[in-house]
C-alpha cells in the first residue's frame, strides 16, 4: 500500500476501455444500512483442501499453490512440481517443526492459516487517517489495484487479486450493497458486497495473501487482510466502485460467441449498444434473457443478418465492436 502518486493520467487512459454497466444497484443510493452479506451464491471461493503424501501421488494446482509458497517462505527448494512427493512432505514438516506443530506433513486447513500469518506477517500496514473527503473506489485490473479516492482525488491505492481468464471480475460501475465482518474463511477478515446485478461479487480479504497482484480469484477482488481492515471504516453501503477494465475479458483469443442464459460484463456492453440503437429497452443487467434476446432478433432483421440465437461476429461487426 502507498500514497498515490502519479496515477491520475493511467486513470483516465485506463477510461478509454471501460464501459458503463451502471447498476444504481441491488440498493439505493440513500440506504445507508450495513446489511450481512447472505451465506451462499457468492462468486469467490478459496480452496483450502487436505494434502498428504499417498500412492499414487496428489498432483494439481493446490499442490503447486503449497510449494510455491513454501519456496517463498525459504521451506522448498527447486522448480515445484505440482506433485506431492517425499520432497513436499519433508517441507511440509519442516515447516511444522519451526512454528511448532504437529510435524506430521499433512498440509490441513490450520497449516493453510499458518501459511497465511506467515506471509501476511511479510507486510506491514501503514496507518493511514480516514480520507478527508467523500470516498469512492476504482479498481485498475490492468494494473491490479484498488485506489480510494477522496472528494474525485486519489487518496491511496492497495495491491488486489482479480478473476481468472474463465472466472473474470465484473467490470463497470457499482456500488457498495452489504458490508460484514466476514464469517467465511475464504473472504478473510472482511467483505464489502457489490451491486452486480448477475452475480455476488465483491472486495474481501483473503487467507491466500501470496495470491494478491495476480488473476485468482473467482471474480471477487481479494485485498490483504490488513488493507482491507484500513479501508473498511472509511467505505459505507452506497459508496461508487468503478471497475476499469475490458468487459470482454482476457481478449488474446479474440471475441467469443455468446449464447442465450449467459451473464456478465460482454452482455451489458451488448445491451447497452443495442439501447443506443433502440433494440433494446430497459436497464442493462448484463444477463443474456428474454428480452436480450428479442433485441438481438429484432437488430438482426434490421440490419438483414443471418438469424442465430448467439452474438456471433455478424453481431459484433453491425454493433461496431472490434
Amino acid at each position: 500500500m502507498s500514497k498515490v502518486k502519479g496515477i491520475v493520467s493511467v486513470i483516465f487512459l485506463a477510461f478509454g476501455i471501460l464501459f458503463a454497466c451502471t447498476a444504481g444497484s441491488a440498493l439505493g443510493v440513500n440506504d445507508q444500512r450495513e446489511e450481512t452479506a447472505q451465506p451462499h451464491n457468492f462468486c469467490c471461493s478459496e480452496d483450502f483442501p487436505d494434502l498428504f503424501l499417498t500412492s499414487p501421488y496428489l498432483a494439481g494446482e493446490s499442490v503447486s499453490e503449497i510449494q510455491d509458497v513454501l519456496l517463498k517462505l525459504g521451506y522448498y527448494q527447486g522448480t515445484p512440481s505440482g506433485v506431492y512427493d517425499e520432497k513436499t512432505t519433508r517441507a511440509v514438516k519442516v515447516f511444522q517443526n519451526r512454528c511448532g506443530l504437529p510435524a506430521d506433513g499433512i498440509v490441513k486447513y490450520h497449516v493453510w492459516l499458518k501459511l497465511a500469518q506467515k506471509v501476511e506477517n511479510v507486510f506491514t500496514a501503514t496507518a493511514l487517517p480516514a480520507p478527508p473527503g467523500e470516498v469512492s473506489i476504482v479498481i485498475d485490473v490492468f494494473r491490479l489495484k484498488l485506489i480510494i479516492f477522496s472528494d474525485g482525488a486519489p487518496y491511496a491505492q492497495f495491491p488486489v487479486a482479480i478473476g481468472k481468464e474463465k472466472t473474470p471480475s465484473p467490470i463497470g460501475n457499482w456500488r457498495i450493497a452489504q458490508k460484514d465482518i466476514a464469517q467465511r474463511k475464504e473472504f478473510g477478515s472482511r467483505w464489502m458486497g457489490l451491486s452486480v446485478p448477475w452475480g455476488r461479487y465483491g472486495i474481501h480479504g483473503t487467507n491466500k495473501p501470496w495470491s494478491i497482484g495476480s488473476m485468482a480469484s473467482h471474480g471477487c477482488f481479494r485485498m490483504r487482510n490488513k488493507d482491507v481492515e484500513t479501508i473498511y471504516p472509511w467505505v459505507k453501503v452506497g459508496t461508487p466502485v468503478t471497475v476499469l477494465g475490458n468487459p470482454f475479458g482476457y481478449r488474446y483469443r479474440g471475441l467469443q460467441e455468446i449464447s442465450p442464459s449467459e451473464s456478465g460484463p460482454a452482455i451489458c456492453y451488448i445491451q447497452n449498444r443495442l439501447s443506443r440503437r433502440g433494440f433494446y429497452k430497459g436497464k442493462a443487467d448484463g444477463v443474456f434473457g428474454p428480452a436480450t434476446l428479442k433485441a438481438l432478433t429484432e437488430f438482426r432483421k434490421a440490419n438483414k443478418l443471418k438469424k442465430t440465437d448467439s452474438v456471433n461476429n455478424d453481431i459484433y461487426q453491425a454493433l461496431g465492436i472490434k
